[in-house]
């Protein structure tokens, strides 16, 4: 005889079919149990941008702080790695402990602007969040991530932490990417945000922590494997410069974090979230299938993220009406 089943207080809806979370996301695949369809990643996605939208700019600023300091791990031990494996001509050994600033962030939940590619656009495409409320996660997270990384390039600085050796591999780092070609960077950029908003559809495709942190890092492994760039790490490569009177303000933004802004936005927002948008049916957790979608004057220009619990979306008034 079956044992009976005890309810579990686990934040997940066991019922006869497949289990849920209390968000109606899919906490099991149905078909099979340790694997999701795509439709049921993109239901998990969901869920994480509902989060994620819906918090305030504050919140956002203080966790993209928490991540930008977290960066700062990954670029202290990027400029290490390089002063001890000097006559590494594969550029494997160097960046072998690259990813840790990111296990922290992803592991820890912080908020990450090229996590934040991917995340919130699927509310935007499904219409139910507005084109400023997406911009108004990503200038408060990449605020966030930008200030972190500022503090924690100051203390490298001044504050005598890095090895002669290790601070002249960092003052090297940064003078290589401002000596790549604009154009290089951004495309180095769209594969770097492709990489790392592929990696948040993974990582919504997998149950347990072990999975994710092997699969961050032999994702953020690969970045500066391949010689990629990532904004926020490119940044305090500009911001440690900066501090070290090795280059101006303006030139390290203009050449080296604007280019690599825009190519992780591109490869993070056209190559997977559009395209994982594009091959999936149904896009909304459990309870929220009846979700309406914004007017378009509401999607375009009001901070409104629509509810299950609302009313239906009223229709886009007529020319003339407001006036």
């Amino acid at each position: 005889m079956g044992a009976s089943r005890l309810p579990v207080d686990d934040g997940v809806e066991h019922g006869s079919s497949f289990d849920r979370a209390r968000s109606g996301a899919p906490a099991a695949g149905e078909a099979v149990g340790d694997r999701f369809s795509t439709d049921e990643i993109f239901q998990r996605v969901v869920a994480t941008a509902d989060e994620e939208v819906s918090s305030g700019i504050q919140k956002l600023y203080l966790s993209g702080i928490a991540a930008g300091l977290a960066i700062t791990l990954t670029f202290f031990v990027y400029a290490t790695g390089k002063a001890a494996f000097p006559n590494d001509v594969t550029g494997l050994l160097a960046p072998l402990l690259y990813p840790i600033g990111f296990v922290y962030i992803i592991m820890g939940r912080y908020q990450l602007y090229t996590e934040n590619t991917l995340t919130p656009v699927t509310l935007v495409l499904t219409r139910v969040a507005s084109v400023p409320s997406l911009f108004r996660v990503w200038l408060s997270v990449l605020a966030g991530n930008l200030t972190g990384a500022l503090i924690g390039t100051f203390v490298l600085a001044n504050a005598g932490v890095f090895s002669p050796e290790a601070a002249a591999a960092a003052v090297e780092i940064g003078a290589k990417g401002i000596e790549t070609p604009w154009w290089s960077l951004v495309f180095k950029a769209i594969f770097a945000g492709w990489l790392v908003a592929g990696l948040v559809w993974l990582e919504h495709a997998v149950r347990d922590s072990i999975s994710r942190v092997v699969l961050i890092y032999l994702v953020i492994y690969t970045i500066p494997a391949t010689g990629l760039y990532h904004i926020v790490v490119s940044s305090a490569d500009v911001f440690y410069l900066v501090f070290t009177g090795n280059i101006a303000l303006a030139t390290g933004l203009w050449e080296f974090a604007v280019p690599v802004l825009l190519g992780n936005t591109i490869g993070g927002v056209f190559l997977v979230t559009l395209i994982n948008y594009g091959q999936t049916e149904n896009r909304f957790p459990e309870g929220d299938a009846s979700r309406p979608k914004l007017t378009l004057r509401e999607w375009l220009f009001s901070q409104r993220i629509s509810t299950p619990e609302e009313p239906a979306s009223r229709p886009d008034p007529a020319p003339g009406a407001d006036s």
